[in-house]
């Protein structure tokens, strides 16, 4: 056996029994109070005597004290059982940012949330004392914002045309303009929506153009739908063309054929009043004579993920009806988030004060450029003369699929350390207790105060401070 050879193997007789690290210290006191669960420990210890005994047989060097294992393999435990999903600080300036859940909730939805998070009467009627429907909750809050004779609700706004489409169109045609095939995210497409829906699409007019005499030269004796589809993720330029919601309902209508539109971001208010190109609102759709319109409650509602159906009552009661319902149907606590949400558009006022998606999009250059600059000040403080901390005009995204061509105007702060390292400290960023995600532009990184919480502020600048201090640059 060569020399070598028998420096691993001296090394592996070192590595200790699963059973003696089990025995240190450390590990007793965290089994001893049930910080962590047995089994997640001994996985750990398992693992990093595995890997320390790879490491020895590549030719490597690996830790051979039994405390020092003990320690790695807490941390390995730790890391099991931390929960998944935890709360971030949103640097980016994207306010719907898909990655990390879209949109904030606002106070109000949060709290109605935990009173609903036990038991609650979901199905029961506390006035009768007998079962009851848990569309109740949300369905007269909706009707009453939206000015819709009816109100449905589902897990998400596929679900929403799905359900639309098979409840109405099935095994019949669905026309629907050339231009407004969108693909939403995840490569989930109209077409692919309406096969599983079961209808048969019948495309009509060009990508750039349709016009009101394509959809009537269209319907036939089969033709169960016009279908409108708002692109809400981008946008046809130029040589362009296409039927209004209202004219489309006005031919649906001498026609005897029924009208749906899938609406997309679901705005309640004209953002016209931000400064923003407006956006179709649902009432706007709904004041139109639309059968059915769908939409989303985490987009620009502002509300939890959750597909809604407004409109005629026919329409909406043959999908309430349809046997799809019980396998899309939301949860409890969705219910209540949204039912919170939507109360607060009960009054405009309280609804821009209080949803932070609205609060986001109302937010003015000069507030956000004095958010930004006691930002820098507070991070220069904090990282001292290594730090190059400037305040820069930038630009905010709605995100979520949301107003494609809108450049939100906004203030950034941007940080840079003398000798670089910035993909480092964006890195450290994210290994911070909450996480920060950030943006790196020309070797600078990026934060933007529009989607970060005034009370975030300090923990941003404490979790940039410590990012700071654990990515120093290679000497």
């Amino acid at each position: 056996m060569s020399a070598v050879d028998n420096a691993r193997q001296q090394a592996l007789r070192q590595l200790p029994s699963v059973e003696r690290v089990l025995q240190c210290e450390s590990v007793r006191r965290a089994l001893a109070g049930s910080e962590l669960p047995r089994s997640a420990v001994l996985d750990g210890v398992r693992g990093v005597l595995a890997a320390a005994r790879e490491a020895i047989l590549a030719g490597g060097a690996a830790a051979t004290a039994a405390d020092s294992l003990a320690a790695a393999a807490l941390d390995r435990a730790r890391a099991a059982v931390a929960p998944h999903l935890v709360g971030v600080i949103n640097a980016t300036g994207v306010i719907l940012h898909t990655n990390l859940g879209r949109a904030p909730l606002a106070p109000e939805a949060v709290a109605a949330m935990l009173r609903a998070a036990g038991y609650c009467n979901l199905e029961y009627d506390l006035g009768r004392g007998a079962r009851g429907s848990r569309h109740d909750a949300v369905e007269g809050v909706l009707r009453e914002v939206t000015g819709a004779e009816a109100a449905l609700v589902v897990n998400n706004n596929a679900a929403a045309v799905l359900l639309g489409l098979t409840a109405l169109a099935r095994g019949r045609e669905v026309v629907v303009s050339r231009g407004e095939l969108v693909e939403i995210g995840g490569a989930f497409r109209i077409p692919e929506v309406m096969a599983q829906g079961g209808a048969i699409l019948r495309e009509v007019g060009s990508t750039n153009k349709t016009k009101p005499l394509d959809y009537e030269r269209a319907i036939g004796p089969d033709t169960a739908l016009l279908l409108k589809v708002h692109t809400s993720n981008y946008r046809i330029l130029g040589f362009t063309a296409s039927v209004a919601l209202e004219e489309l309902v006005a031919l649906g209508h001498r026609q005897g054929v029924a009208v749906m539109e899938d609406l997309g971001g679901g705005c309640l208010v004209d953002l016209g009043e931000f400064g923003i190109e407006r956006e179709p609102t649902v009432q706007d759709s709904v004041r139109s004579g639309a059968d059915l319109v769908t939409f989303s409650g985490d987009k620009l509602l502002g509300g939890p993920q959750a597909g809604i159906l407004v409109g005629r009552r026919d329409a909406v009661e043959a999908c309430g009806r349809h046997p799809l319902m019980r396998a899309l149907r939301p949860d409890k606590v969705t219910l209540a988030a949204l039912e919170a949400t939507l109360a607060l558009y009960r009054d405009g006022r309280r609804a821009r004060e209080r949803i932070p998606t609205l609060v986001m999009l109302a937010a003015t250059g000069d507030a956000l450029r004095a958010r930004a600059e006691r930002l820098a000040a507070d991070l220069r403080g904090a990282l001292g003369e290594g730090a190059g901390v400037e305040v820069a005009a930038g630009v905010s995204e709605a995100g979520g699929g949301s107003l494609p061509l809108q450049e939100l105007p906004t203030w950034v702060v941007e940080v840079r350390r003398h000798g670089g390292g910035t993909s480092r400290l964006e890195a450290a960023l994210r290994r911070h207790d909450p996480p920060v995600i950030a943006r790196v532009h020309e070797d600078a990184l990026v934060l933007d105060p529009r989607t970060v919480a005034p009370d975030q502020e300090p923990r941003l600048v404490d979790a940039v401070a410590w990012a700071w201090s654990r990515s120093e640059p290679p000497e």
